[in-house]
């Protein structure tokens, strides 16, 4: 099977566009660091740590300290494609990444975004 490319990218070089899609909304970089935290785990000085290491998404999802359970409970379309049917494991993650921060960019209450109902 081929890698999509996305895979080999660093997160370092993504993440900046979440922040901006984040405070074009009125939102913050603390609320995507708390997204990214709450997903995989990382604490906000080890996410800095791998953003600083240039980490592509393959690694920082393989490595997360602690995937949350409660992701599963992310549905919807990204990119025209339903999150949850997404086969591949990495590009689940991926796609469950870019859709909170698309949550948060619309407006939804951390609360809701992260799940705690």
């Amino acid at each position: 099977m081929t890698k999509h490319r996305i895979y080999t990218t660093s997160l370092a070089s993504v993440y900046p566009h979440y922040v901006a899609k984040a405070e074009k909304k009125g939102r913050t970089k603390a609320e995507v660091d708390e997204i990214i935290s709450w997903l995989t785990g990382y604490s906000p000085e080890a996410l800095q740590a791998r953003l600083d290491a240039g980490t592509d998404f393959e690694t920082f999802f393989a490595e997360a300290p602690a995937m949350n359970p409660a992701r599963a409970a992310i549905t919807g379309t990204v990119c025209g494609v339903r999150v949850e049917e997404i086969e591949e494991p990495t590009m689940r993650e991926i796609r469950y990444l870019d859709k909170l921060i698309d949550e948060l960019a619309k407006g939804k209450t951390m609360a809701r975004i992260l799940r705690k109902r």
